[in-house]
């Protein structure tokens, strides 16, 4: 009997991930036992994995087999298909939910010392006094610092339950000194909304990261506060946001479209269709709307862009998004475990799918269409964007639309290659902008003690001086020699960007950024243009 159990475990985990399978063939609608009852595929996979841990010549991790298995049966569906291990469940939710257990730190480890970048604003660290350069040495009376503690590991000393507290000890380089903190671990939020704030006395702001379940009332207490500030137009800047929770996607479109407008339909393996409506709610519908969308804009984004552009409602602005058009929902696997699998497709009010094409699944060459569109001239050119004419849709005012692979904007915006070229964007996914500018703030805090946001923003220049540094720092960290001369004021404006994000938050970052960024000045000289012609229209009116 005592045998038996012992692999009680590993039968169970690979019936559920056969299961996954199966699902796949079988509609929704069926109860759990009828997904799961008998049949030769799931005995042939139950008795692979036994033979291979009765039989085996040598111990096999048997988890990990089970994982393959799960991977490879979902490689095999689409793309968008994904297993969740249980080692990543609780970080991939967490930062879905839209917020976490814990201290409210952003931290870096700094010569295996974890040195805090900024403490959230009204969060327990910040609460309980910690600042931005402070490295905390001990928690709870042990040592968390040293080569053998990972990023991971220390995550893992510092959560805990929500009102449980941990003994900090800190030590402060400003002030030479030892100090110890007791703090109360809360919910923390993961901002969705990056930046809100007014381009001009009429257009508002607003960039989103991403969809996560706070996103919607992030981005309405934002549009509030804006619209209290006078904005009757709205930017809403979706570029490189992956997407998310569909839902959320459908609240935000509300805000923009009248009562009873179709925001999108989904379509599952039965042929069922659900359709989507806005409602009465919506406190934006008389104004201007702008969507910023590029090549990265997926998923949700796509839903927002696609839904508004079919319904004539404001202007989509940018190059070509992402293109997927399917729907996931999280199933758990028993074990901790996950599976995001496909269960229907959706399409825009006028009935394109936006979804780019896949051959049998997870395929390397569906993720490299970016360098495809990159080596066909899409981002530099609109006419090179292929489109089929069997696929083109009409919306209600007769404009031209097309299904097939992305939300292909109603104004064209290239790709500024200088701004938004591989060095850079390979120096920023490694850290090394915001890694250098820890380090040189680190020097000495006190030179920004009494510098206001806007005061940073208007005077503060970087001198050359830092770029001939950060240029070292990069060279030192490549083992290479790479030169900045053609880059010398995007490495200013990334180095100026960053400064204001560890000393002020990203919404001063934003801000930073988009001062010379092609798609908001676009989106500036087009408010102006429809404020004129609401103008003179009116003026004919009189």
């Amino acid at each position: 009997m005592a045998f038996e159990k012992k692999y009680i475990p590993l039968i169970v985990g690979v019936a559920i991930a056969t299961g996954v399978f199966i699902g796949g063939k079988l509609n929704f609608s069926d109860t759990s036992d009828r997904l799961f009852t008998s049949n030769s595929k799931k005995d042939k996979l139950n008795r692979l994995i036994d033979y291979i841990d009765y039989e085996y010549v040598d111990d096999v991790n048997t988890d990990s087999i089970v994982d393959v298995t799960v991977n490879g049966i979902l490689d095999n569906l689409d793309p968008h298909s994904t297993y969740i291990p249980k080692s990543e469940l609780e970080r991939v939710t967490n930062n879905m939910k839209g917020d976490f257990i814990g201290l409210g730190v952003s931290f870096y480890t700094y010569k295996d010392t974890i040195a805090v970048i900024r403490t959230v604003e009204g969060g327990p660290s910040e609460k309980a006094g910690i600042k931005s350069g402070d490295r905390i040495l001990m928690a709870d009376g042990d040592s968390i610092f040293g080569k053998e503690w990972s990023n991971r590991a220390i995550i893992q000393k510092l959560k805990g339950e929500k009102g449980s507290s941990v003994d900090l000890l800190v030590y402060r380089k400003e002030e030479d000194k030892f100090l110890k903190f007791k703090v109360k671990r809360d919910v923390v939020p993961i901002k969705s909304v990056d930046a809100a704030y007014m381009l001009t006395d009429k257009l508002g702001y607003i960039k989103i990261n991403r969809f996560a379940e706070s996103t919607y009332k992030e981005f309405k207490r934002a549009l509030d506060q804006l619209q209290d500030r006078g904005a009757t137009q709205l930017a809403l800047d979706l570029r490189d946001n992956p997407g998310g929770f569909l839902g959320i996607a459908e609240q935000i479109v509300d805000e923009f479209l009248e009562d009873d407008k179709l925001i999108l339909f989904t379509k599952n393996k039965s042929g069922k269709v659900e359709n989507v409506y806005a409602t009465k709610r919506g406190d934006f519908e008389e104004g201007d709307i702008y969507i910023l969308i590029n090549e990265s804009s997926a998923s949700a984004s796509e839903i927002v862009a696609g839904a508004l552009q079919d319904n004539d409602k404001g202007t989509i602005v940018g190059r070509r998004s992402y293109g997927k058009g399917l729907v996931q929902r999280e199933m758990s696997l028993g074990d901790g475990s996950a599976v995001r699998l496909t269960v229907s497709r959706y399409y825009t009010p006028t009935g394109r799918s936006i979804q780019r094409p896949y051959d049998n699944g997870n395929n390397s060459d569906y993720y490299k269409d970016y360098y495809k569109r990159l080596r066909s001239g899409e981002f530099e050119d609109a006419e090179s964007i292929e489109v089929a004419d069997s696929l083109k849709f009409k919306t209600p005012k007769g404009k031209i639309v097309y299904g097939g692979g992305g939300i292909i904007p109603d104004i064209f915006v290239p790709l500024n290659t200088s701004h938004e070229n591989e060095t850079l964007n390979y120096m920023r996914r490694q850290e090394y902008f915001s890694n250098f500018v820890f380090t040189e703030l680190d020097r000495d805090r006190s030179v920004y003690q009494n510098v206001e946001a806007n005061d940073f923003i208007n005077n503060f220049e970087v001198s050359d001086d830092i770029v001939v540094k950060f240029q070292e720092y990069v060279n030192m960290k490549e083992r290479t020699n790479i030169t900045f001369v053609a880059y010398h004021d995007q490495i200013r404006r990334l180095i100026k960007s960053e400064l204001a994000e560890q000393l002020y938050g990203s919404n001063v970052a934003e801000k930073i950024l988009n001062e010379s960024d092609d798609m908001i000045e676009e989106v500036i000289l087009l408010s102006e243009n429809d404020a004129f012609e609401v103008n003179l229209s009116e003026a004919s009116d009189d």
